[in-house]
């Protein structure tokens, strides 16, 4: 060991880095939100905060299975993972943390009182989770667009009387006035035609009769 090591001036051991910490699952971000519910049920907070809150929860709850279209690394995805840990625990502790009746009254910022400042806040939140869960719809809808502006282009515009012949029955095509039907059909139709008026309204019922006297 060096002087400059005895007094601490040399070589020093390295710190070891802070773990990463790990990314949230769909399943952790489902039970936070379920736990910030549970918090503000037993906080028994006002029913306009819980109405706010509860949309919410349900716009995250929504848009959770959907995370995996844009992925929690994006804007969208970060929005959803912070309000779920971070932002609606945060404000709805803060809230639970003050005296009711000081915090209902009691005017702490602009005139508005902090039951007005969660409300607010909540508002937003809602209003930003709204976007978040729009937006990831809107990239299926467009998807979903453009895969039928290519069915059109290829297979015709139904107002133009184009369809698709999948697994159909082929339509008939009308045969034309004056064209005589083939020789097999034409057999069906004669012997068909006597059989069927035989016993009808319109003709006579003629039986034979036994000689009388014998």
């Amino acid at each position: 060991m060096g002087i400059g090591e005895w007094f601490g001036f040399g070589k020093q051991e390295e710190e070891p880095a802070a773990p990463i910490p790990r990314v949230p699952t769909a399943d952790d971000l489902l039970t936070a939100v379920d736990r910030v519910e549970a918090l503000a049920r037993e906080g028994k907070v006002p029913g306009l905060v819980m109405a706010r809150l509860r949309r919410v929860t349900e716009t995250v709850r929504q848009t959770v299975p959907r995370l995996d279209r844009v992925g929690q690394s994006s804007l969208q995805g970060y929005s959803v993972m912070a309000t779920a840990t971070d932002y609606l625990p945060e404000a709805i502790g803060g809230y639970l943390r003050l005296p009711r009746q000081w915090a209902d009254t009691r005017p702490v910022d602009r005139g508005k009182t902090s039951l007005m400042i969660l409300v607010d806040q909540l508002d937003l939140l809602g209003a930003t989770m709204d976007k978040v869960f729009d937006a990831i719809n809107r990239a299926d809808a467009e998807a979903l667009v453009v895969h039928g502006r290519f069915l059109q282009e290829k297979f015709g515009h139904a107002s133009t009387g184009g369809q698709l012949a999948i697994g159909g029955e082929v339509p008939l095509t009308p045969m034309p006035t004056g064209q005589l039907a083939s020789p097999a059909a034409a057999g069906t139709a004669s012997t068909a035609g006597p059989v069927a008026a035989v016993g009808s309204a319109s003709e006579p019922d003629i039986r034979l009769q036994p000689p009388l006297g014998r």
